[in-house]
């Protein structure tokens, strides 16, 4: 006799998961546990505990504003498994276009070279935590009501500091390199740098595919933080390129205080990754700083880019100048997120935010939300722009007009449209692999069957 079927009601139903679930299995126990198995100073412990109990607290969202664009479905890391004790020393060759380079392999092994001009003038590259780094962590800038921030400093295993001693010009670029990808794998990073007064610098960081990254779809987790405090005067640029696997979850964090006629260029490529969920925070605290900040975007198939940037002028006659762009192809998903904010001591401020997605298919989907909080109405400029849709009609028929066949005018335009970045990258080799990784992804947008609106 056959046995009746169930009804509705009764079938197992799949799990459903909340939108900013990512499923990782990280608590206060276990982060308590790993900390003190390791040995770990007390301060240290201490402060792990105090993140891992915001981390559970906190909601994945703080800002109303933004509550309603997260969706963090796509990481599936319940199998995912902390990077912990300490890492194999290496060795690796030092390019001849940087002053230092340190790569990190899935963090595993850590590898140091620097050149003898700045070995000598007193530049330090370290991996690990020492007594000298403790004021760093603990008075840290990351955001206290960012729920992905605390779990970062709760979790975190690896620890890259960079220090410049006051007055010194590094002519060559520090390099930072995490490789990544290896499935069930979750890699927590922190990197501290610091520039003392009137010293001037650049940081290339770079995220790229280990050995044993996979692309099938057992997942990798990579959370990392980037914690800049720049002396009066001091002068940096920090380029980013993250060109992960598509297996990869990110979350990035990257905040920074700027002194007393300071001045900070944030050049941001993200191409790589599944889901990328980044936050910049920028703090003018010194009277004339500045900051500018240009961050580009090149989605494909279903990748996912959750962008939110905060500037925040508290010194007197201080300049914010901030863009983001994004462009999509396939099913592709962008939020580009930005809050300009402007304190009552901040007299004189000049601060421009603008967000530009570029969708080059009918499903591809941006969202652009900028937005401003005024409490110092003597100001030189506090504006925002914004825009979304398809390559400009105006522009395509131009270079057409010009003979230039449709789809060489349309990459012209999309390439075009991401080179701020790539122009200000401060490494003659980085730029043009960012170049070329930006011409790859488009012919492999239309190698197939992409609908690229006309």
């Amino acid at each position: 006799m056959t046995a009746p079927a169930a009804s509705p009601a009764s079938r197992p139903r799949p799990a459903r998961r909340a939108l900013d679930d990512l499923g990782l299995t990280i608590d206060s126990a276990s982060v308590s546990s790993a900390a003190a198995a390791a040995g770990e100073p007390a301060w240290l412990q201490a402060d792990r505990a105090e993140a891992a109990e915001a981390y559970a607290a906190l909601p994945a969202e703080s800002n109303l504003l933004y509550s309603t664009y997260i969706d963090l479905r796509a990481a599936q890391l319940g199998d995912a498994r902390l990077v912990s004790g300490p890492a194999a020393t290496g060795e690796t060759s030092l390019p001849d276009d940087a002053d230092a380079i340190i790569v990190i392999d899935e963090g595993e092994r850590v590898a140091i070279a620097l050149s003898p001009s700045a070995t000598a003038a007193g530049v330090r590259v370290t991996e690990g935590v020492t007594e000298a780094d403790r004021a760093a962590l603990l008075e840290t800038s990351l955001p206290k009501n960012d729920k992905f921030a605390q779990l970062t400093r709760a979790a975190w295993s690896r620890l890259v500091v960079i220090d410049v001693p006051d007055g010194l010009a590094l002519d060559k670029p520090i390099i930072v390199r995490w490789a990544l990808g290896a499935a069930d794998r979750a890699l927590l990073t922190r990197t501290i740098v610091r520039l003392g007064a009137g010293a001037r610098a650049a940081v290339v960081e770079e995220l790229v595919a280990s050995s044993a990254a996979v692309t099938e779809s057992r997942q990798a987790f990579f959370a990392g933080t980037t914690e800049v405090a720049l002396g009066a005067g001091a002068t940096l640029h920090v380029a980013s390129l993250q060109e992960l696997p598509t297996n990869v979850i990110a979350i990035q964090h990257r905040v920074a205080e700027i002194g007393e006629d300071a001045t900070l260029h944030w050049a941001l490529a993200q191409l790589g990754g599944r889901l990328v969920r980044a936050r910049s925070d920028n703090r003018l605290v010194g009277d004339r700083s500045s900051v500018e900040q240009v961050e580009i975007l090149f989605g494909s198939e279903d990748q996912l880019f959750d962008l939110t940037s905060y500037t925040t002028h508290v010194g007197r006659d201080t300049t914010g100048d901030l863009l983001s762009k994004g462009a999509l192809l396939d099913r592709a998903r962008t939020y580009l997120k930005g809050l300009i904010i402007i304190e009552k001591t901040a007299i004189g401020t000049d601060s421009f935010l603008g967000e530009f997605g570029m969708n080059l298919s009918k499903q591809a989907r941006s969202v652009a939300i900028p937005s401003l909080e005024i409490d110092q109405p003597d100001c030189r400029r506090a504006m925002h722009s914004s825009s979304v849709g398809p390559i400009d009609e105006t522009q395509l028929f131009y270079l057409e007009s010009r003979g230039i066949p449709p789809d060489e005018a349309r990459k012209f335009i999309v390439l075009g449209f991401l080179e701020p970045v790539v122009a200000r990258v401060p490494l003659a080799s980085a730029q043009q692999r960012l170049r070329d990784l930006l011409e790859a992804k488009w012919a492999a947008g239309f190698a197939g069957d992409t609908e690229a609106a006309a």
